[in-house]
């Protein structure tokens, strides 16, 4: 390709290919010089004011000294967690994630969602046990050596609340931010042991056809789970982001069932009894079966769905003026791969498709970008994600009919308050201002 040639794609590739002033996600890899001068995110300068930038007091004396573990610049002590019980009083709290503070495709430890029912335990790893009993050949007990003398692996996984953006069930929108509406979803690299093979050494019986597992908290909150989920790609997860697992997520151990919902996957798991039948436990047959409008019980569905939403710009994060931005957000599903998302500025009557960023693991997030140039007036910000085995996030409209909504005054409408997976709508205000709506 000659220097024309070149000069002429990339004029192209900052030409819209949607409504409102999308661009191709080729910009992203081609556009070089020409979407760097059209951003002009820098300013000029009299060459005499490079030498000021010697003068800060940073560059004049010793820093302080380093650490035995490190900790983040006090400049970013507002990229924090939100917390729904910081007092710790006797009910469940919450922590989510700040999603439109972050960037890339994995949580960091301190900022991975947190949902304890009664705190989180002080374990004693030493004294910590894995008791795997019932319909086996061998009942068998682990303590976290034994266990760290097996074949280990790592996967990128994410992990999601039920009922993380439960919020958009309402009729009207909630003003709030990402934070608040998908916070109750993390990913991270875990690595442990696989399920299936201390159960192969254990013994399956062969009437065994689900396994209760248990945790070792004060509720010792127990999930049904099936077999086949167990000898596909579960795992004991021991470590988190290379490190331990924090106590919010189940230190020492935890159970991970990639791409399922969060309360199946049991932290601090303790027991796991293989059965005939699910255990019916509490937490499964109260809290984690939600009516369906139709008046069935939406129980023993563990999948998370196909799913995005766009962080950057999100509500709490304004836009500085007409211009170049990037759009990007998360994807995710609980089905494999995503295979694409596309992107919409003007709520919806027309797609430009993103670029994904590589690699792109199976159940785990993906984040996805996408230029935009900003003409100051109104737009309606969306994306739409499909997965590899052909699933293809639902809008909101078709979502509500099949598991209803929630109304703020009587009578309530039956309705399902987790596993919401619908498109989400951010609306440009022309000052730059971002609200949630529903389009």
């Amino acid at each position: 390709m000659t220097p024309s040639d070149r000069a002429k794609q990339e004029l192209k590739n900052l030409q819209p290919v949607a409504g409102n002033g999308l661009l191709h996600r080729r910009a992203f890899l081609h556009g070089g010089a020409a979407l760097a001068g059209a951003i002009t995110g820098y300013a000029l300068v009299p060459p005499a004011f490079g030498q000021q930038l010697t003068d800060e007091s940073w560059s004049l004396a010793p820093g302080v000294t380093v650490p035995d573990f490190g900790v983040r610049s006090r400049f970013e002590k507002n990229v924090v967690r939100t917390l729904s019980n910081p007092k710790g009083e006797p009910r469940t709290q919450h922590a989510r994630t700040p999603h439109h503070l972050l960037n890339g495709t994995f949580t960091p430890n301190g900022l991975h969602f947190v949902i304890s029912h009664a705190g989180d335990p002080d374990i004693d790893p030493d004294k910590h046990r894995l008791v795997i009993h019932g319909l086996v050949k061998q009942p068998l007990v682990f303590t976290l050596d034994a266990l760290a003398r097996y074949p280990m692996e790592s996967r990128m996984a994410f992990v999601e609340c039920g009922g993380n953006s439960a919020p958009l069930f309402s009729v009207e929108p909630i003003q709030a931010s990402v934070q608040a509406l998908h916070g109750l979803v993390s990913c991270a690299e875990w690595t442990g042991v696989r399920l299936s093979t201390l159960l192969d050494e254990a013994g399956i019986d062969p009437k065994a056809k689900w396994i209760v597992a248990e945790g070792a908290d004060p509720p010792h909150l127990s999930r049904s789970v099936p077999l086949s989920k167990a000898m596909d790609d579960a795992m004991i997860a021991l470590y988190q982001n290379g490190e331990r697992i924090m106590p919010g997520n189940g230190y020492p151990m935890r159970l991970l069932l990639p791409g399922w919902e969060g309360n199946i996957n049991v932290k601090w798991v303790r027991r796991l009894q293989l059965t005939e039948t699910p255990g019916m436990t509490f937490y499964e047959s109260r809290t984690y079966a939600p009516i369906l409008p139709g008046g069935k019980a939406y129980q023993f569905y563990f999948l998370q769905e196909v799913k995005s939403f766009i962080t950057h710009p999100s509500p709490g994060l304004a836009l500085k003026g007409p211009g170049f931005y990037e759009i990007s957000g998360i994807a995710y599903s609980g089905t494999g791969r995503i295979a694409k998302v596309m992107v919409s500025a003007d709520g919806g009557k027309s797609w430009a498709q993103a670029a994904l960023q590589e690699p792109v693991h199976s159940k785990a997030f993906t984040r996805f970008r996408v230029p935009w140039r900003w003409d100051g007036g109104p737009a309606v910000l969306q994306s739409q994600a499909w997965d590899e085995a052909g699933y293809v996030q639902p809008t909101r409209t078709q979502l509500v009919a099949s598991r209803g909504e929630t109304t703020r005054v009587p009578p309530v409408t039956a309705f399902v308050s987790q596993h919401y997976n619908a498109i989400v709508s951010w609306s440009i205000e022309r000052g730059g201002e971002v609200k949630h709506v529903y389009a």
